[in-house]
């Protein structure tokens, strides 16, 4: 196979690897450790969490953006 061809298909399989990492990492934070569901009232928890979960995104966006423009 061609060697642009190798480096396209390992790009492909990088990209689905981290977003698949990153959702399970995200959604075992979110429901084994409760803290996607608001309850009665907001706790640290929850701050921690979509903030972890805002920052992540945006870091893994520009790490495909970075990945996929060179």
């Amino acid at each position: 196979m061609e060697p642009e061809m190798v480096a396209f298909l390992k790009r492909i399989g990088l990209t689905i690897f981290l977003a698949l990492l990153w959702l399970a990492i995200n959604t075992t934070a979110a429901i084994k450790g409760d803290n996607a569901f608001i309850g009665d009232h907001i706790t640290i928890g929850n701050v921690l969490f979509y903030l972890w979960f805002v920052i992540s995104l945006i870091i893994l966006l520009w790490i495909f953006k970075r990945m996929w423009y060179k």
